[in-house]
């Protein structure tokens, strides 16, 4: 199993990242991606990742924090970093008032010019995807980019089947955390039944979002990405043990071969 999205260098994991992956290996969890959300965490996420064989790392800025400095140069040298298996999280973020949606898309555009230029110099990167209520906005915006869209993924989906056929007629994977557990979230479970079983992914999203049954548990940790497995499993009807093979499978296609294997 692999947890594809939490942010370890978050201050709720100060001091405790050793015991966080040793907790999650205990349950099955051989891999986790470290998330960023500024330039400047870019290059936290990956010295991180680089103290743990098995913690990897992505460089990006979140639209929720379009208004702290930014330093692309940063970014461009944590995405170059082998411990570096994704761009992101980036995106629009509808759902909360601040920052500005002129300054979000502002700094969108600048990340899909900036990760287009460089891939076309050789640094290639998937690219995770923030999207909250701005798909019929964000979905046009990234296939105008012309990035391919089975390269991108929609991290933490909350969204209703209408949502996911947008996401899905762009190509791209859809990802989903303790939210697929939730009981007021059905539209969300009716949205995980659309997705096809080789474009789907799980996270935790820690410190947030803790799955059903440890809902109320703060932080969220990597451990408990079985959860939403478990979840999405019953979702499709069936069996855990092949689910968590096919997402193994989805992961390791999506962000590289270094995901592969257990320690």
């Amino acid at each position: 199993m692999i947890d594809t999205h939490c942010h370890l260098t978050f201050p709720e994991f100060d001091a405790k990242v050793d015991a966080v992956l040793a907790a999650a290996r205990a349950v099955g969890v051989h891999s986790v991606i470290t998330i960023a959300t500024t330039t400047e965490d870019c290059a936290r996420t990956v010295a991180l990742a680089a103290q743990h064989p098995r913690l990897f790392a992505s460089a990006g800025v979140h639209p929720l924090y379009s208004d702290r400095p930014r330093d692309w140069e940063v970014m461009r040298l944590a995405g170059a970093h082998p411990k570096c298996v994704a761009w992101g999280e980036l995106g629009l973020d509808n759902h909360h008032p601040k920052p500005p949606k002129d300054l979000q898309r502002q700094v969108l555009d600048e990340q899909l010019a900036h990760i287009v230029e460089w891939r076309l110099a050789g640094l290639e990167r998937p690219v995770v995807i923030h999207c909250r209520k701005a798909f019929a906005e964000l979905v046009p915006i990234l296939r105008a980019s012309g990035l391919p869209g089975d390269r991108f993924v929609f991290h933490c989906f909350t969204g209703n089947e209408e949502d996911a056929r947008m996401a899905l007629d762009l190509g791209a994977h859809i990802s989903f955390t303790g939210v697929l557990t939730y009981s007021n979230a059905p539209e969300v479970r009716r949205a995980a039944a659309l997705v096809p079983l080789d474009r789907v992914m799980v996270e935790t999203d820690a410190p947030f979002l803790s799955p059903v049954p440890e809902r109320g548990t703060w932080p969220n940790e990597p451990r408990f990405v079985v959860h939403v497995a478990h979840a999405l499993a019953q979702v499709h009807d069936m069996k855990y043990e092949a689910l968590e093979e096919q997402l193994d499978r989805n992961a390791v296609r999506f962000f590289g071969p270094a995901l592969a294997g257990d320690l």
